[in-house]
């Protein structure tokens, strides 16, 4: 999964999922807190409306970005190579982008079935679903442990999905 720098420079720099692992779990523990001190709402509009309903909106947008767009285009991404990545050294290794990106299809399903339900009235859906990416985008951020990205590696390995073939 990844390649040493004296390569082709294939791949991410893998400090740059952490980087965005770190917002996203900030983001998604705000969602929480907000989740459990708001009441459910009486009506679709007034779900929606709420301030973790709203954040966690957000969120869902970013993980699609992640995931259609690929991890290489994200607005963290892109954050971390403008602002963080030059005063940094390069990175020891680089990692390939097709797990993280699916990470971020993995957190997008988590999220968006969470909204979903919260919007459809579901209790408590909204504070399990953000507390379940809480927990993954937490584990990446604190000790760079992917949880989407190691399921990745079980679907290719069962077969159920293709690695991608890195480019030349």
């Amino acid at each position: 999964m990844t390649q040493s720098s004296d390569h082709a420079p294939f791949g991410i720099d893998p400090r740059g999922p952490r980087f965005g692992a770190t917002i996203t779990a900030v983001l998604l523990i705000i969602v929480v807190l907000l989740g459990l001190t708001e009441p459910l709402g009486a009506t679709l509009v007034d779900r929606w409306l709420q301030p973790s309903a709203l954040l966690l909106t957000v969120l869902v947008v970013l993980f699609a970005w992640g995931a259609f767009a690929g991890i290489q285009k994200h607005p963290y991404g892109l954050l971390y190579r403008a602002l963080l990545a030059p005063r940094l050294g390069p990175p020891s290794e680089r990692e390939d982008p097709a797990p993280p990106t699916f990470a971020q299809l993995v957190g997008l399903i988590v999220t968006g079935v969470g909204l979903a339900l919260h919007l459809a009235g579901v209790p408590w859906a909204l504070v399990i679903a953000a507390s379940a990416a809480f927990i993954a985008a937490f584990l990446n951020a604190a000790v760079a442990f992917c949880l989407g990205c190691q399921l990745y590696v079980l679907f290719v390995r069962a077969g159920i999905i293709r690695r991608r073939s890195a480019p030349a």
